[in-house]
């Protein structure tokens, strides 16, 4: 098809190529005949469109949502130099093997983000952490940004580079046993945001999301847009909606099959350093008013980041979302706002693991209910309710 085949012959570029991106430069030796320069096709992802589908919305199923375990070597470093450990891989690997053997995790996690290392390790008894994942119904994913670099040309701005090989190492993912994808992505309302760095986040997020689907991995797209600054709600709705539109016009672009992609978006929130916070249903108002303006109701999924919110605002602002029906699931995506008691309970002692696995499952457990609409915060404790957010953190 002549779509596929521009798709691919720009598959390990990383750079916006524009508004005329599926139209020939004068001079160029490859043209294509006038007739089919504006046609729109309906990409068909290869082989895997119906496989695509099905995961996205296995893991877009109702009282569920998605673990995320991808942070960095680095990043995990500094969470468990939080309590006192080094920073080994044997000791990220008893962390991650803590989280991913809970028991019943499946009935609340339908998917968990895993980093590049986690994908190809096992348990210290042997078994591989994709096989202890699907045994609990979870479909095993993995992140494949290679982190954010300074955008030149810019206001003090980022961009994400990891299109280089993404292909090849995609599909040695979906070999090993991932079905889902990762790429994260960033703008700053107190930076602008620019108009280069958003056109550049969404022409990233659009390439990915083409690469990870015609190789059998649902992408998960997520420009996050940071909670710093002193801006009220009311800017970061804008912003957001700026985004959005320009993302999805680039996937339309790149003849991403919606079906078969999910969405990480912040919620829409005043900035961290804003003099008023907003209550819940605040949040959810804005939130939901910028998602049913920008988001087409194919897109099966829509699973919140939390963002350095607290354990509890992250759960509330979630459930308040939920008291009216949505066209797409509304869930969770959460690292920080899952892990944090977890991580305050293990302590990195042998005998504290059942305990921390507990706090696992008190968390998921409340997302679950506010993915269903039917949360309550009594009874949470003072740890869950402390906020997270740390002004300029970089992952």
């Amino acid at each position: 098809m002549a779509s596929s085949s521009l798709v691919k012959l720009n598959a390990s570029s990383s750079s916006w190529i524009g508004q005329q991106s599926f139209n020939q430069r004068p001079g160029s030796s490859c043209r294509l005949p006038v007739s089919n320069r504006r046609v729109s096709v309906v990409r068909a992802a290869g082989s895997y469109t119906d496989e695509l589908i099905k995961t996205a919305k296995t893991i877009a199923s109702p009282g569920r949502g998605i673990l995320a375990i991808d942070e960095s070597n680095a990043t995990a470093g500094k969470r468990l130099a939080s309590i006192g450990l080094d920073n080994t891989e044997a000791n990220r690997q008893a962390y991650r093997q803590l989280l991913l053997t809970t028991p019943g995790l499946g009935d609340y996690i339908s998917g968990s983000i895993l980093f590049e290392e986690t994908l190809f390790q096992s348990t210290t008894d042997g078994k591989k952490f994709v096989d202890v994942l699907r045994d609990q119904n979870i479909v095993p994913g993995i992140k494949v940004d290679k982190g954010l670099v300074p955008l030149p040309g810019s206001n003090n701005e980022s961009w994400c580079q990891g299109l280089d090989g993404l292909a090849s190492r995609s599909a040695e993912y979906y070999k090993q046993g991932a079905r889902f994808a990762k790429w994260r992505t960033v703008v700053s309302i107190p930076c602008g945001p620019s108009a280069l760095a958003v056109k550049e986040a969404a022409w990233g997020l659009a390439r990915y999301a083409a690469i990870s689907q015609d190789n059998g991995l649902v992408p998960i797209v997520e420009p996050e847009i940071l909670l710093d600054g002193d801006h009220p709600i009311e800017r970061t709705l804008e912003v957001a909606e700026r985004v959005w539109a320009e993302v999805f016009y680039y996937l339309a672009e790149n003849n991403v099959v919606f079906e078969g992609i999910l969405l990480k978006p912040s919620m829409v929130t005043p900035g961290a350093e804003h003099k008023e916070k907003a209550t819940p249903d605040t949040i959810a108002k804005y939130t939901l008013t910028m998602l049913k303006r920008r988001v087409p109701p194919a897109v099966p999924g829509i699973m919140f980041l939390s963002g350095g919110q607290s354990e509890v605002e992250a759960t509330l602002n979630l459930h308040g979302m939920n008291q009216s029906p949505n066209p797409w699931h509304v869930s969770f995506s959460y690292a920080r706002a899952l892990q944090n008691t977890v991580l305050k309970t293990w302590q990195g002692r042998p005998e504290n693991v059942d305990a921390a696995q507990r706090a696992l499952l008190i968390r998921a457990k409340a997302n679950s209910l506010a993915q269903l609409g039917k949360y309550s915060a009594e009874g949470e404790s003072e740890e869950a309710k402390k906020g997270m957010f740390v002004k300029g953190y970089t992952y």
